[in-house]
């Protein structure tokens, strides 16, 4: 089976699938990434809300966990993405 063959096969909107891709092709070695919403809209070639919508639901599916991230004064930042590997 291909790399992200699991979640070709999940019963999920495509927007879904091409986040999760996009999320991880850029974890690190912990599986945690932090790119913004206009970043991910940008590079896949989708409007923000589809963006937030697909996010949603990996969210819901439990495929990542969002949590949120804070500037030293406080003002927010982008979301941690904590992607999880479908792959055994």
């Amino acid at each position: 089976m291909s790399y992200f063959g699991t979640i070709y096969a999940e019963d999920i909107p495509h927007r879904a699938k091409a986040v999760y891709m996009y999320l991880r092709d850029r974890t690190n070695a912990s599986g945690t990434c932090w790119p913004g919403i206009k970043t991910i809209a940008a590079d896949l070639h989708l409007s923000s809300s589809t963006v937030k919508r697909a996010l949603d639901d990996l969210t819901r599916r439990g495929f990542i966990k969002k949590e949120p991230r804070y500037r030293e004064n406080g003002s927010y930042s982008s979301n941690l993405y904590v992607v999880k590997n479908l792959n055994p």
